[in-house]
C-alpha cells in the first residue's frame, strides 16, 4: 500500500512541477532571463497571475534495471485557492484519477470500482514541498528546499530550452526524487519536457503539450465521480 501511495505522490509531484512555471497570459517570445535569479523572479511573477491550468500529459517511467519502460497519458488540472486543487486524469493505458484537495490523496480506478484515499494531515512536509512546487511562494523559499541550478540551454525537437536542475535539500523529497530536470521553450515560455530521477537510478520523464492557463474549470472538474457502489479503501 505504501508503494501505491508513493506512486501517486510521484505522479502528482511531476505535475506540480508544471504549475511553478505556467507562464503569464501574455508571455514575450525571446524574452529570456540572463541568470537563475532572473528566472526565479520571474517565476515569482508568474506565479501571482496563475489561477488555473490544464494540459495534456504523458508520463513515461522508466526502470533501469530491467530496461522496462512504461507510459501513461492523460489530462491535468489545476486550480489556486484557499485549497489549491489537482486533478490528473489518465485516461491510458488504464483509466484512473488522481486528485488532492482539502488535504488528501483520492485516486480511483475503474477497472477494478475502487477508490483509495490518503490522509495527508500527518505527512505535512511533503505536501509542504508539493505545494512549493506547485505555487510558487518566494524563491527564497524555493532555494531553501532545492539546490536549484541553471544548466545550460538545449535543443529539444527544434526548440531552445532553458534546462534547470533541482536537487532536494530535505528528505522527505530526496526520498522520493534524488534530482529534477527541466526543459523550458525560451519561445512560449512552457515547460516542454522534465525529468524526475529517483534515488535507485530509476527516472520518469514528463511531457506536456496544448497547455491553457486561466481559463474556466468547473467544479465537477475536481471531482472523482466514482459510482456510489464502488468500494472505498482509506490507506495510511
Amino acid at each position: 500500500m505504501r508503494k501505491v501511495f508513493q506512486g501517486g505522490v510521484r505522479v502528482l509531484l511531476a505535475a506540480a512541477i508544471l504549475l511553478s512555471f505556467a507562464p503569464p497570459a501574455r508571455a514575450r517570445k525571446g524574452k529570456h532571463p540572463a541568470d537563475l535569479t532572473q528566472i526565479l523572479d520571474q517565476m515569482n511573477e508568474v506565479s501571482k497571475r496563475l489561477k488555473t491550468v490544464s494540459a495534456v500529459l504523458e508520463y513515461t517511467k522508466v526502470t533501469v534495471l530491467v530496461n522496462d519502460k512504461s507510459t501513461d497519458s492523460g489530462l491535468l488540472f489545476f486550480r489556486k485557492g484557499k485549497n489549491p486543487e489537482i486533478c490528473l486524469d489518465i485516461q491510458k493505458p488504464e483509466a484512473k484519477t488522481y486528485l488532492i484537495h482539502k488535504n488528501k490523496l483520492e485516486s480511483y480506478a475503474p477497472k477494478i470500482n475502487q477508490v483509495q484515499e490518503y490522509d495527508l494531515s500527518q505527512k505535512g512536509d511533503l505536501v509542504q514541498e508539493i505545494l512549493l512546487l506547485s505555487f510558487g511562494t518566494d524563491p527564497s523559499d524555493l532555494k531553501k528546499a532545492y539546490d536549484v541550478k541553471y544548466l545550460r540551454e538545449e535543443d529539444l525537437e527544434g526548440d531552445t530550452n532553458v534546462l534547470l536542475e533541482l536537487v532536494p535539500r530535505k528528505s522527505s523529497i530526496a526520498s522520493q526524487f534524488s534530482k529534477i530536470q527541466m526543459w523550458i521553450s525560451e519561445e512560449s515560455w512552457l515547460p516542454t519536457q522534465e525529468k524526475l530521477f529517483q534515488p535507485g537510478g530509476d527516472y520518469t520523464i514528463a511531457r506536456y503539450t496544448s497547455v491553457k492557463v486561466n481559463r474556466p474549470l468547473a467544479d465537477s472538474v475536481f471531482q472523482l465521480n466514482a459510482p456510489r457502489n464502488a468500494t472505498r479503501v482509506h490507506l495510511q
